[in-house]
């Protein structure tokens, strides 16, 4: 019986009838729709008024924080593979330099 449910088109619909069962229970427990005129055209904001200005921050912050963890990773897996030794422990606070400048902007 075990190998028979395991046969994926017997899996496939045991889970598409689990599937719409659970749909079915969702839309019960949703409750009744009550639409206004105000709900097609503003914007949803989770129950909270939205913002009247638009914020495109651009993309510069996002490469700083890209640059700083590709930075700390790849150094880490350097230092990792390293081994102790003086160059590495220069190559660690040059890494720590470069993290700070990038930190600090």
């Amino acid at each position: 019986m075990a190998e028979i449910l395991l046969l994926p088109p017997v899996a496939f619909l045991l889970y598409l009838g689990l599937v719409s069962i659970l749909s079915l229970v969702g839309r019960v427990l949703a409750g009744t729709e009550h639409p206004s005129s105000e709900a097609k055209t503003s914007a949803y904001a989770s129950g909270e008024a939205a913002p009247a200005e638009i914020g495109v921050p651009g993309y510069r912050p996002y490469f700083l924080v890209a640059l700083f963890f590709a930075t700390l990773h790849l150094g880490v897996l350097v230092l990792a593979t390293g081994g102790t030794s003086l160059v590495a422990l220069i190559y660690l606070i040059g890494l720590m330099v470069s993290l700070l400048a990038l930190i600090l902007g």
